[in-house]
């Protein structure tokens, strides 16, 4: 679920609104985001992946609601932390070339056919 949208790091370019599947986002009376509708979010990680300021934290794992602070999230690194996991943002490099499907895709698509590591025997395939 969408846990905290950081006032101090977003740069109202609406992204977040833009690409919310379930339309958790708004803008408020001064025209910044804002978390509308919390309860609508399906955790699905779009709009914090999609942010360029690394504004949003999304949290799969809080089963009931805690109070959580922009300053702890922040001081922990988990602002920005699922963008970095996925290699977006600037200076990042994206793992999606790491990922066995990604070749597969590639050789299917009438690429040369690729060799991935087999994670279930330790072979090459």
């Amino acid at each position: 679920m969408i846990e905290l949208l950081s006032s101090e790091r977003c740069i109202d370019c609406y992204q977040c609104i833009r690409v919310c599947p379930t339309n958790v986002f708004d803008k408020d009376e001064r025209q910044h985001a804002v978390i509308a509708r919390q309860s609508d979010c399906q955790t699905c990680f779009i709009c914090e992946v999609y942010c360029p300021a690394d504004a949003l934290f999304v949290s799969p794992m809080l089963a009931e609601r805690q109070a959580i602070t922009e300053h702890d999230v922040a001081a922990s690194g988990l602002l920005g932390s699922y963008r970095e996991i996925v290699g977006w943002g600037k200076g990042r490099r994206s793992t999606a070339s790491q990922d066995r499907h990604h070749e597969l895709a590639a050789s299917l698509s009438g690429g040369e056919p690729r060799h991935y590591h087999s994670e279930r025997n330790g072979t090459h395939e």
